[in-house]
């Protein structure tokens, strides 16, 4: 049986004019196979004979324990040899890897869908290194990407730190260079968004909330799902920053600026088409200037000890004893500390203008007292024991008896 490629040949040297007798002379075939080839309007494929394997009476309940419970090659040989079996291991992990391989694709199947314009936005970070600075200490470096789902017009920004205030100035950052927001932003788990399954941090969500931004994550072990942004930070990467130096973060920004105006958001993108930038000015955003900006204050989320006291900057700051036990959200301007809970301001105090001090305010320290003093009635554990069981004596005639 010819293979595809020898196949080929005797077709290209009959199309040169070659007779089936030259054709033979120079391929060292027999007339009967050169004729038969030429005869086919396509190559048949080599038929291997089938061998039998010392497995194959196995097989059946090979894939039904490994449906069952994915064992693995070990222990489903060890199985199998139980009832028989007598090849290597070797054999069962192919047949294993070849069970495996359908599960594997599958889980890399991924859903290319096109979003409408304005309805959403994906971010992430990428890490870049670190480099020394002029005193010679490590500094690391981050790229912060993120890119409208409809135009894939993009922004990016140069960091030194992933923290949730530098986040949230990169996204306020973005609004601006765009001229808007979309309805939504896809992240990917980061602890500045989610801090676990079902719980938002809601230092992130009060952002959100401001511009009425709906937050979502990808699924666990699903980066696939927001892989516009994936793609983009590969992109700057490879497009922008490989083989090109720079002075410091300010000279990144601003020539990763220039590179974002006269390269990726004008170029013609591969999906799409068309040019983000033609793209952008069909994008649904909502107008930046709608709303005040987005106020970066410091912030953080403290629990209220057991005397109605938050720990915040080195000082306590009281908040109304009924909040004790509760997590809530501190504000720090200029001059003054806000306590939130449940999106209500329950306190409000001047700064201290140093460490350790403690900052009451009267009205909250009556109410302790009130409180205190008022003891709650505890249920107490109780038990008892009584003796007014009566024991049951036998004659001592019946002793006698039995021994008789």
């Amino acid at each position: 049986m010819l293979r595809t490629e020898e196949w080929m040949d005797l077709k290209i040297l009959a199309a040169q004019g070659h007779s089936i007798r030259a054709i033979v002379e120079m391929t060292g075939l027999s007339r009967n196979t050169v004729r038969r080839a030429l005869r086919q309007r396509a190559p048949r494929p080599i038929e291997r004979p089938q061998r039998k394997s010392k497995i194959d009476e196995f097989r059946s309940y090979v894939e039904k324990r490994y449906a069952e419970c994915a064992l693995s090659a070990v222990r489903l040989a060890e199985e199998i040899r139980a009832m028989g079996y007598t090849g290597g291991v070797d054999t069962v992990r192919r047949l294993v890897r070849g069970l495996r391989a359908p599960a594997r694709a599958q889980e890399k199947l991924t859903v290319r869908f096109e979003t409408a314009p304005g309805q959403q936005a994906q971010a992430d970070w990428g890490s870049l290194g670190r480099f020394a600075n002029q005193e010679g200490k490590l500094i690391p470096i981050y790229v912060f990407v993120i890119v409208l789902g409809f135009s894939r017009y993009m922004y990016v920004e140069f960091t030194t730190s992933m923290k949730l205030a530098v986040l949230i100035g990169c996204h306020l950052r973005a609004f601006a260079f765009w001229g808007g927001w979309p309805a939504s932003v896809l992240f990917d788990n980061m602890k500045q968004v989610k801090l676990g399954p079902g719980k938002w941090n809601p230092l992130f969500m009060d952002f959100a909330n401001h511009y009425g931004i709906a937050v979502k994550t990808h699924r666990v072990r699903r980066p696939r799902t927001k892989g516009k942004v994936e793609r983009m930070v590969d992109y700057v990467k490879d497009n922008f920053l490989n083989g090109r130096s720079f002075v410091d973060v300010d000279d990144l920004n601003s020539q990763g600026l220039h590179w974002l105006a006269t390269v990726a958001n004008v170029r013609t993108h591969a999906t799409t088409g068309r040019r983000p930038v033609d793209l952008l000015a069909e994008e649904k955003l909502s107008p930046y200037g709608e709303i005040r900006p987005y106020q970066i204050t410091d912030r953080g989320v403290r629990k209220v000890d057991s005397s109605g006291f938050v720990r915040w900057g080195g000082s306590r700051y009281s908040v109304p004893p009924s909040n004790t036990g509760k997590v809530v959200l501190i504000e720090q301007g200029d001059n003054q500390v806000k306590i939130k809970c449940d999106d209500l301001i329950v306190a409000e105090h001047p700064r201290a203008d140093r460490p350790g001090k403690c900052v009451a305010d009267p009205e909250h320290i009556q109410e302790l007292w009130k409180l205190s003093l008022t003891r709650p009635v505890v249920p107490q554990r109780r038990w008892e024991v009584t003796f007014q069981q009566t024991v049951t004596t036998a004659p001592l005639a019946t002793y006698e008896e039995v021994a008789q």
